[in-house]
């Protein structure tokens, strides 16, 4: 559905189908000026070389002017930086060809998985790996062999061809589909996306990338030591938001693709909530509990030993509590330490700004709730200093959360067999 309104003697097209509210388009810009019903979430600004949050914009906010904005070659699209338009093909082939028209699915959830895995490679302390530099897929017969990377070899083989047809490092490839993955799911923020990332020249080591079985200071130490300035606890608990739109496909082989949480297509709070609820149950009758799951409160959730650790622990549980029913805090938190991930390993100052080219994601207004049958009394509350929002239970019998499904078709095919 489309309608026309004014502003400042301009007409716009409001087009409600892309945003799910109002999303308001310049006649000459494709992705224009929002109406102030459209949150266009501005998270961080980059400052010679500093990161500074912003508040959110919820007035109108305008686009380029039509003296700063660039026409892009294909003549359909603008930017600010005319550097960021080669992006709009790959935006393009990504959004139809790898992520089923623009879906939150298993692809998508794996593009987010890849972006975490090849930035967290970086040691200060080591002075090795070289964070957010494309290396997995660079050197992915080193890197995907590594334990914590059980999986990824599928993913980067299912990717590597769209890398391969663009111009593009593969160090900017591996961000930019993460964050357009992002993008595809509801409730999300709309990420940053800087180019010009240079590539790395060897595989990372191993023992860089956390796992699902290690504890809490183990986590904590890993992400303390990566980058220059490393990241504290609470960054640790806004970088597990992205377990809101997750799934285990290796860690439990009676339950392949397990979510995470019980809403693994939308970027909300849940996952906050159902991890601190008491474990009672694992995915499947035949799951026996494999290394690094521990019970969940949700038949077909797999819930990980460390997110059951990390919000647990004093140093973040707080934090954790916090973000429960809190959607906006957790996409503006959410967007600022994943654009302090990105960047890991890279020169800000040599990066061009093209977060413009990420789709803006459809906004939720759904609340947190407890699981059906469940409610606080089934909360392992370990924040004491604050009160636990106050939150209704979804209404119906228990219920049973199905895998997250892939597209086959998208699979490297099953070596064959020799005969028998």
């Amino acid at each position: 559905m489309s309608s026309r309104h004014k502003k400042d003697g301009v007409w716009y097209l409001v087009d409600r189908h892309r945003c799910n509210d109002l999303q308001v388009s310049h006649p000459t810009h494709r992705r224009g000026w929002l109406h102030s019903r459209c949150w266009w979430y501005v998270t961080s600004h980059i400052r010679g070389g500093i990161i500074t949050p912003l508040i959110y914009l919820s007035t109108s906010v305008a686009a380029p002017t039509s003296s700063e904005a660039v026409l892009c070659p294909d003549g359909v699209n603008f930017v600010t930086r005319e550097a960021c338009c080669k992006l709009f093909a790959i935006l393009d082939d990504i959004q139809e060809n790898l992520f089923d028209g623009g879906k939150c699915n298993a692809e998508a959830h794996e593009a987010l998985r890849l972006t975490f895995s090849d930035a967290i490679a970086i040691s200060k302390e080591a002075e090795t790996g070289g964070g957010a530099d494309g290396s997995i897929m660079l050197f992915s017969e080193v890197e995907t062999a590594y334990a914590a990377n059980v999986g990824l070899d599928e993913v980067v083989a299912i990717q590597k061809p769209f890398f391969e047809r663009h111009d593009i490092s593969a160090a900017d490839f591996i961000q930019f589909a993460g964050a357009v993955a992002v993008s595809n799911c509801p409730g999300a923020p709309r990420l940053p996306f800087f180019l010009g990332r240079v590539s790395g020249t060897e595989a990372a080591p191993d023992g860089l990338v956390p796992e699902a079985f290690h504890s809490a200071n183990q986590i904590l130490s890993r992400f303390a030591d990566a980058g220059p300035v490393g990241f504290s606890p609470t960054e640790v608990v806004r970088a597990l938001a992205a377990h809101s739109v997750g799934a285990a496909d290796d860690v439990d082989i009676h339950a392949p693709q397990a979510a995470l949480d019980t809403t693994p297509f939308t970027f909300d709070t849940q996952f906050f909530l159902e991890t601190l609820l008491e474990g009672t149950t694992f995915p499947t009758d035949d799951s026996i509990g494999a290394e690094g799951e521990v019970h969940s409160a949700v038949k077909g959730v797999l819930r990980l030993e460390s997110d059951q650790a990390l919000a647990r622990d004093p140093r973040m549980t707080c934090e954790w509590q916090s973000l429960v029913n809190n959607q906006s805090k957790m996409q503006a938190q959410f967007s600022d330490v994943w654009l302090k991930l990105s960047l890991l390993g890279q020169d800000v100052h040599l990066l061009t700004d093209c977060s413009d080219v990420i789709p803006i994601p459809q906004r939720i207004t759904a609340h947190a709730t407890f699981p059906p049958t469940l409610s606080k009394s089934d909360l392992q509350q370990t924040c004491i200093s604050s009160p636990f929002p106050t939150l209704e239970t979804a209404p119906g019998p228990a219920i049973t959360i199905p895998p997250v499904p892939k597209n086959l078709a998208l699979r490297p095919a099953p070596p064959e067999q020799p005969p028998a």
